[in-house]
């Protein structure tokens, strides 16, 4: 028996140099919320949760009662047991959010009590690097003096596919588009991200005017919860459509992909209730030949989950010859929360992350520089 004893949270926050963002706004800090779990048998495991730290906390005060005590072996089970118990709270807030930082940290825990890998756990290790797609090309307060030398940051990643930001309308998002297509050249895939800032019309004015510019896929066109929007966008759009990112749990998924309103599906393990969250949501885009791309925009511990994550997906329906593979998402921003927090952060090789070895997550914290950013 390996029961839960402790469980703790660490919020973080890190100031930037300059405020970056996307069409829906600049932002000034970085932040993230880590959660810590311990065992009674001296097991430890790390999660991540997305989103304010003070409204995590409210939600895991009412959780962690319930979870103390409880095998770690369990969580899953619990956990769903939980969310059907406090139904009334909804499945799209931090409740969700919570319970994925607490799998994720159970499923790190189990790895170490067992001497083996998280991606293990969930299947096997179908590889051991990890294809990424950059993502930079952010809306800044001076874009003149700041896009070019974002462009050349995604040049440099290594990376054979990179996003950009867009949604500011139809002709800035064409200068946006041929300025990052001049500076990355035609070998890259580019990909265009609008944050959900679109009704269909405007979604499909900048789609036509993007297109000769060979756009791989068009991300978070409309906002998440129009999925009739999705549908509509789809049937007509001349490019893929890929969204998911504010999406929790498998049902929200399964109401986008049955509305027949995505090409490629993107869950954020930190947001959507946790890696078996995750895993659901793989399914079903299996199920349904869909693309998946995990969305990941966090802290160091968030990112290596997202790495055993992607790690254990089949290459469905590839065998041999597989024709674009499940990137993860690898911000080329300025993120102190990622690149600093870990003993060893995941590195990025050659357009590749490597999968942290070790049993779990693969990863330990440098408390030195927990301890830099923490904020309560």
């Amino acid at each position: 028996m390996s029961k839960i004893t402790e469980i703790t949270l660490i919020p973080l926050l890190a100031q930037l140099a300059r405020p970056y963002g996307m069409a829906r706004g600049l932002m000034g800090s970085r932040q993230s919320t880590l959660l810590r779990l311990r065992t009674a048998d001296g097991a430890e495991g790390l999660g991540e949760a997305w989103g304010p730290a003070a409204v995590t906390r409210a939600h895991l005060e009412m959780l962690r009662p319930l979870l103390i005590g409880t095998d770690v072996h369990d969580v899953e089970l619990v956990a769903a047991r939980l969310l059907a118990q406090f139904y009334h709270a909804g499945i799209q807030n931090q409740l969700v959010a919570a319970l994925g930082a607490i799998d994720m940290a159970a499923l790190d825990a189990v790895g170490r009590l067992h001497g083996l890998p998280v991606a293990r756990l969930l299947g096997g290790i179908a590889r051991t690097r990890l294809p990424v797609y950059a993502s930079g090309g952010y809306m800044t307060a001076e874009p003149e003096r700041d896009f070019p030398a974002m462009l050349e940051t995604l040049a440099a990643s290594g990376a054979r596919a990179a996003k950009i930001k867009i949604g500011l309308g139809g002709r800035s998002d064409a200068v946006r588009v041929r300025a990052a297509r001049a500076a990355l050249g035609e070998a890259v895939l580019l990909l265009v991200d609008a944050n959900g800032n679109y009704t269909v019309d405007e979604a499909l004015d900048s789609m036509r005017r993007i297109a000769d510019a060979d756009i791989h896929w068009f991300e978070e066109p409309l906002p998440p919860q129009d999925f009739s929007g999705y549908a509509a966008l789809r049937r007509r759009a001349p490019m893929a459509v890929a969204t998911g990112e504010a999406l929790y749990t498998a049902w929200d998924f399964q109401r986008l992909i049955e509305a027949g309103g995505v090409d490629v599906v993107q869950p954020d393990l930190t947001l959507c209730g946790g890696v078996r969250a995750a895993r659901e949501i793989a399914l079903l885009a299996r199920l349904h030949n869909l693309r998946l791309s995990p969305h990941v925009w966090g802290g160091g511990v968030g990112l290596a989950a997202a790495c055993h994550f992607t790690a254990s997906l089949p290459d469905w329906p590839h065998s041999t010859n597989v024709v674009h593979p499940a990137w993860v998402e690898y911000d080329v921003g300025e993120n102190p929360l990622r690149d600093t927090i870990l003993r060893t952060p995941v590195r990025l090789e050659d357009g590749c992350l490597v999968l942290p070895e070790g049993p779990g997550l693969g990863v330990a914290l440098d408390e030195d520089a927990v301890a830099q950013w923490r904020v309560d």
